[in-house]
């Protein structure tokens, strides 16, 4: 289930992109990554920002991580594809930077808890 990163990239325009597939299926190293993408598609979907907006902003968080020495592998691009999330719903007013920082936070803190193999829960005091 791996591929190179040409497989992964997507070229822009104004439709959101297919799943990215090679011939074993879906092309996700992580289920985030597959999380990501669908959540990024759904709101797109749903008017929270048009799909050039997002590419916008994509394109803008992959020049910003290059600038700063990300090596382009491929191997970094959901994570490029999560801070684009997380900077345009900021920038639409659905959530804060900080209500962003707080759950990242919260979920370090039941990441760190949790032994591995069981499926992490938050609970209330995560968000301490």
């Amino acid at each position: 289930m791996n591929a190179d990163s040409s497989s992964l990239r997507w070229s822009g325009g104004n439709d959101p992109p297919r799943i990215p597939r090679d011939s074993d299926g879906a092309v996700f190293n992580a289920p985030w990554q597959a999380e990501a993408f669908a959540l990024a598609v759904s709101l797109s979907e749903r008017g929270v920002f048009t799909w050039a907006e997002w590419a916008a902003t994509l394109g803008d968080e992959i020049k910003k991580a290059q600038a700063a020495g990300d090596p382009d592998t491929g191997a970094t691009y959901y994570h490029h594809w999560l801070a684009a999330l997380e900077r345009i719903l900021a920038e639409k007013g659905v959530t804060s930077a900080a209500q962003l920082a707080r759950t990242r936070d919260a979920w370090e803190r039941a990441c760190a808890r949790t032994p591995h193999g069981v499926p992490i829960e938050l609970r209330p005091d995560d968000y301490q």
